[in-house]
């Protein structure tokens, strides 16, 4: 239903595909606000990846764990800029492939590859439950990981099983970037200029918590969370919600931590109980 989020401010935090989810919640009449949070930059020393890459295409992975989508899009990148993306793809068909959450199974069909197996939560901890029934003695297996993540229990997991583990980090974060537009879409939300935030990875909570500690704003975005309806697109981002002793108001249904989802959910809430914010 078009327009249903007409009138409201709904501010996103910027990163990876959250310029399509613009687009979605604009779509639907929404006033977004857009705070971007921090740059991704390619491994700042490329030899590893590299050489990851071609460990893969000399014998391929039994397995192959994708953590998230803009990891195998960074892995693509540096392949193609080497010269060997088409032999990658194609040791990688080889592979059995696992994607945590939905993400990482579309960056598979970007190459034209599929996931043979999709994490019911897309978490970690999702990750291991999932591979927990899987029978990875003696196999070889490419993870691909994620920066600002201890991923050791993943890793202790993956061995306990038997698995040769074969690890990459394709990209990292940019910290530092961004902080006055953090600090602004926090004396926004302050100043009840916002009606709802909405959260689509766990990396965005982290970043305001430590944006606002760093700015001594800390005070200042607990009082404008209070005050904003909170969306969350699933369970690690509301985890990490309440981790941080801050609360989740509005989550898709069980199972369908989709963008589409989270809207529908947020545009229900608003309508139910919050007014627009003043002009």
């Amino acid at each position: 239903m078009a327009d249903r989020l007409n009138g409201y401010r709904i501010l996103i935090l910027e990163a990876r595909e959250e310029a399509q989810f613009a687009k979605l919640l604009a779509e639907q009449g929404a006033e977004v606000v857009q705070c971007p949070m921090f740059a991704i930059h390619d491994a700042p020393d490329p030899a590893p990846v590299e050489a990851w890459i071609r460990r893969a295409i000399d014998k391929p992975f039994d397995d192959l764990v994708l953590m998230t989508g803009e990891g195998l899009r960074r892995i693509m990148k540096l392949a193609a800029a080497r010269g060997l993306d088409q032999a990658l793809v194609a040791s990688l068909a080889r592979s059995r492939k696992f994607s945590r959450g939905p993400k990482p199974g579309k960056a598979l069909r970007e190459v034209a590859l599929d996931a043979q197996q999709t994490t019911e939560k897309p978490t970690t901890e999702g990750v291991i439950e999932m591979l927990a029934k899987i029978d990875l003695k003696g196999h070889r297996l490419g993870l691909q990981l994620y920066p600002e993540k201890d991923h050791s229990a993943l890793t202790g997991a993956l061995t306990a099983q038997g698995a040769e583990v074969d690890a990459v980090l394709p990209y990292v974060y940019d910290p530092k970037a961004a902080d006055a537009n953090i600090v602004a879409a926090i004396d926004a939300m302050a100043e009840g200029r916002i009606d709802s935030i909405a959260l689509t990875n766990l990396g965005q909570v982290r970043r305001l918590i430590e944006t606002a500690k760093a700015h001594g704003s800390e005070a200042r975005l607990r009082a404008g969370l209070e005050r904003t309806l909170i969306a969350s697109v699933g369970p690690a981002v509301s985890g990490e919600l309440a981790a941080h002793g801050l609360r989740t108001d509005v989550a898709p249904v069980e199972d369908h931590y989709f963008m589409r989802p989270l809207i529908s959910a947020m545009a229900a809430a608003l309508a139910e109980k919050r007014p627009k914010v003043a002009g």
